[in-house]
């Protein structure tokens, strides 16, 4: 059952992959009439529900071989992050019959999934903390409300793309222009883990954990940060360059280093092949957007997320944390950066609404908030130790 699992993953990928080729064909077409627009919206929408609907018998076929909601770890919650975007992406495509929506989400989506793959995939049982049914509850609320504020990021990418101008160096094109370098270091993260993975490149380390425990740390990449007080007990393999406090995940956080150093030199690269930034080159694909379409999409999408988010980041969150530490509220990481993520959008709905903060304003709110939302994803759960460091 768990293998007939990865292989509907591998399916749903391979249908969003093509699916973006299909959406991104019916606005690259020369003299493109309506007709062919709707035609290739037509086959990637099928393809879309088609990858989506294998995405659905992976998870639901992971669950019965688990026994408990295959949302226990990085690898499962991203997985089902990234199947909750695409979703939310099939629900305004329905409702607004945009193309373009699917050239950015999907591959959005494909990245989210790309990433989850690159952690340990095995069904574990799960530890008595997560013992609960607020586990599906809670985080299955979470990752819905999260993808749906994804969107808003999609949308709010595609009008910069459009309304950015690249001719003269300013703040917003160096800006436009970080958010596609941080989005290329996933691509590094993918294929620094894959790289090594396949060269089965492994060093153990004994350290003391945060508990003033001895315990074991199995790297797949080589070590430029060691944990605390780490001794390396495998042979042959590159020594740390520095050493880590307990408090950080030094495993984790040496897998962005190497994210980081790959994604930049795959960075570079392409700039070197399109010889100017990456937004200016994709800037063609949305010249024929509708702004206030997009300004509208992206609205909707946090009108509709806030709330999801609220009730199972926050709401929920609290009721199971008075069940299962008896506090509604500690300062671990993972509750910190929710509120900050609950603050953030509500500080975006009132500045919208109050202070007539439309268009690019609210476009670039859209693109920070769902950095908000991939630093809680990547950079808390792989650094930061907390009561969450379940993965």
């Amino acid at each position: 059952m768990a293998e007939w699992s990865s292989n509907l993953l591998y399916i749903s990928f391979i249908m969003y992959l093509v699916a973006t080729l299909f959406f991104g064909g019916s606005i690259r077409q020369k003299n493109t009439t309506e007709t062919n627009q709707k035609k290739w919206g037509f086959i990637g929408i099928v393809l879309t529900l088609v990858g989506f609907a294998s995405q659905l018998g992976y998870f639901f076929l992971r669950w019965g071989a688990s026994g408990h909601a295959p949302v226990s770890n990085l690898f499962e919650f991203t997985t089902f992050f990234g199947m909750m975007l695409v979703g939310a992406f099939i629900i305004l495509y329905f409702m607004y019959k945009t193309t373009i929506l699917g050239v950015i989400a999907l591959p959005f989506a494909l990245l989210v999934i790309a990433y989850a793959s690159m952690f340990p995939k095995d069904i574990s049982p799960l530890i008595p903390a997560l013992q609960s049914d607020w586990l599906k509850i809670h985080v299955t609320t979470v990752s819905a409300g999260e993808a749906i504020l994804s969107i808003s990021f999609v949308a709010g990418l595609i009008y910069l793309l459009k309304s950015v101008q690249h001719t003269k160096g300013s703040r917003q094109s160096f800006w436009l222009e970080t958010v596609m370098y941080s989005l290329v270091v996933v691509i590094g993260f993918v294929v620094a883990s894959t790289a090594f993975t396949l060269g089965n490149y492994e060093a153990n380390f004994q350290y003391i954990n945060q508990q003033g425990e001895e315990a074991i740390s199995e790297y797949t990449l080589p070590a430029l940060v060691g944990p605390n007080e780490g001794q390396l007990v495998t042979d042959d393999v590159m020594k740390p360059l520095v050493e880590m406090p307990a408090i950080i995940n030094a495993k984790k956080l040496n897998t962005v280093i190497w994210s980081f150093m790959i994604g930049t030199v795959i960075y570079l690269i392409l700039r070197l092949i399109f010889r100017k930034r990456i937004a200016a080159k994709l800037q063609p694909l949305v010249k024929n957007v509708n702004l206030d379409l997009m300004d509208e999409i992206g609205y909707r999408s946090v009108l509709i997320g806030f709330p999801v988010f609220t009730l199972g980041g926050l709401i929920f969150a609290m009721i199971w944390a008075q069940i299962a530490w008896t506090r509604f509220w500690g300062w671990d990481p993972k509750e910190v950066w929710a509120l900050i993520t609950f603050l953030f959008y509500a500080a975006f709905l009132h500045l919208r609404l109050s202070k007539g903060w439309h268009g690019e304003k609210s476009a670039w709110l859209a693109v920070v908030g769902v950095a908000i939302i991939l630093f809680n994803l990547v950079a808390v759960n792989l650094i930061i130790a907390g009561l969450h460091s379940y993965a």
